[in-house]
């Protein structure tokens, strides 16, 4: 049976892998149940038995055998019964023991006739008590405590005119009801044992199931986690170096070609650097998003400081220097009461994606960067906009992209709302973010 305060296992594992009891010592029905919960049963139709249950068979069978020997063996002492009763004892009673393979299938249909051949024979006492067990084990009370009852009133008969008149015929009356009892009381108590097990094996697989779920989720929120940041990192550095190697190359070629200025070592040289610096400030930038990632979170080691938007001008020099013509504004008061720091974060994200979506997709266009707070203090607006290069269609500028994608996905987990879209020639990457942090966050 599962420890239910044990941590779940793969949900893909099958039965047979989980450390639990092998299927051939299994009752059938926990078999079928564990097959089914490890996907390679099905529910439903007759239940396989397995080697557990043939063994049991063989001894019920062999146990109401062996009772229907000793009593056939002392039909001759019952001079007191018609001689057609003590005829049919034998028979009957063997045809009690012969059903007993049946009882799996057909325990409620096993307990009826026993019914009508309880009546008439002694030797099958032993096969009637097999009987009596199974049918509390594998039938609701609410069918099967009827059923008793009937097979009960179908023995009085018997024993009040041929056990009640002699000595200790009272006796062996309450001995008979008893063991009809006690048995049916057996029968009950492991088919209540054997529903809890059932339900405590599928708490355990719904249990797993669902950390399974709550595993690939988990994943999945990494996986997205790692992805945005990982862009949000690169791409602009990325892009800035793509300007500067493009910048040079295309001074070289115009200077090869005779029109444009020679290029002279020291303008290489400084050209090399700049790259050189931005691919070195991308490293040092992943490696920071790297030690993030790795860094238990409750470990008590700094994490590396994370951007602001007191960065923001930095940010703004960067494009300036490769080349955009940035019309940068901010209007929002920190001093009294600063934003809140995943504010202060996603800010300086949403202008560095749309400072980095210019750059790749409007080339030589003046960008617009506004940064202001509105009043009183509920929310910060971040807006960038940029006009749409000639001849580009509004369906043509990336709307889907990785970047906007993992922008969305950070504004939304912070509170805030992100629009994006053309009017009148002009691209707008605007966010809205609370001021103070939105409750359950």
């Amino acid at each position: 049976m599962t420890d239910p305060g044990r941590p779940p296992r793969d949900s893909g594992a099958r039965s047979g892998e989980r450390g639990s009891v092998p299927r051939s010592i299994l009752p059938g029905a926990l078999a079928v149940h564990a097959d089914a919960s490890g996907g390679g049963g099905r529910v439903g139709g007759p239940v396989r038995r397995t080697a557990r249950d043939w063994a049991v068979d063989a001894l019920a069978f062999a146990w109401a055998v062996g009772i229907w020997a000793v009593l056939v063996s002392r039909l001759d002492t019952y001079d007191y019964l018609p001689d057609w009763l003590v005829a049919l004892d034998a028979p009957l009673g063997a045809v009690a023991c012969l059903g007993l393979w049946w009882r799996r299938r057909f325990p409620l249909l096993l307990a009826l006739i026993m019914v009508a051949v309880g009546a008439l024979t002694n030797s099958g006492s032993g096969a009637g008590i097999v009987i009596i067990l199974n049918l509390a084990l594998r039938v609701p009370w609410q069918r099967s405590l009827p059923v008793l009852c009937v097979m009960i009133a179908a023995v009085a008969p018997y024993v009040l005119i041929y056990s009640v008149p002699y000595e200790g015929g009272w006796a062996a009356a309450v001995f008979v009801l008893a063991y009809f009892l006690v048995f049916f009381a057996w029968g009950s108590a492991l088919r209540a044992r054997r529903l809890l097990v059932l339900k405590l094996r599928e708490d355990a697989d719904r249990e797993r199931t669902e950390h399974a779920r709550r595993l690939a989720e988990s994943r999945r929120a990494e996986r997205t986690a790692i992805a945005r940041e990982m862009h949000d990192v690169l791409a602009h550095r990325i892009s800035l170096l793509s300007v500067h190697a493009g910048a040079l190359a295309y001074r070289t070629r115009k200077s090869e070609a005779g029109s444009g200025a020679q290029l002279s070592g020291a303008e290489i040289a400084e050209s090399a650097q700049v790259i050189r610096d931005n691919a070195h400030q991308a490293l040092n930038e992943l490696r920071d998003v790297l030690y993030v990632l790795r860094t238990d979170t409750d470990s008590g080691e700094p994490a590396p400081p994370q951007p602001d938007m007191a960065d923001l001008l930095g940010l703004v020099d960067e494009a300036r220097a490769a080349g955009q013509t940035v019309d940068y504004g901010a209007e929002v008061d920190s001093e009294s009461e600063p934003p809140r720091p995943q504010l202060q974060r996603t800010a300086y994200r949403v202008v560095q994606e749309g400072l980095t979506n210019a750059r790749k997709h409007a080339p030589g266009s003046q960008v617009k960067v506004r940064v202001y707070a509105g009043s009183p203090r509920e929310e910060v607006t971040v807006e960038v906009s940029n006009p749409l290069p000639a001849g580009v269609a509004e369906s043509e500028i990336p709307g889907a992209g990785a970047g906007l994608t993992g922008l969305h996905e950070r504004v939304e987990l912070d509170g805030g709302t992100l629009r994006h879209g053309s009017v009148d020639g002009t691209f707008t990457l605007s966010a809205r973010l609370p001021w103070h942090s939105p409750p359950g966050r």
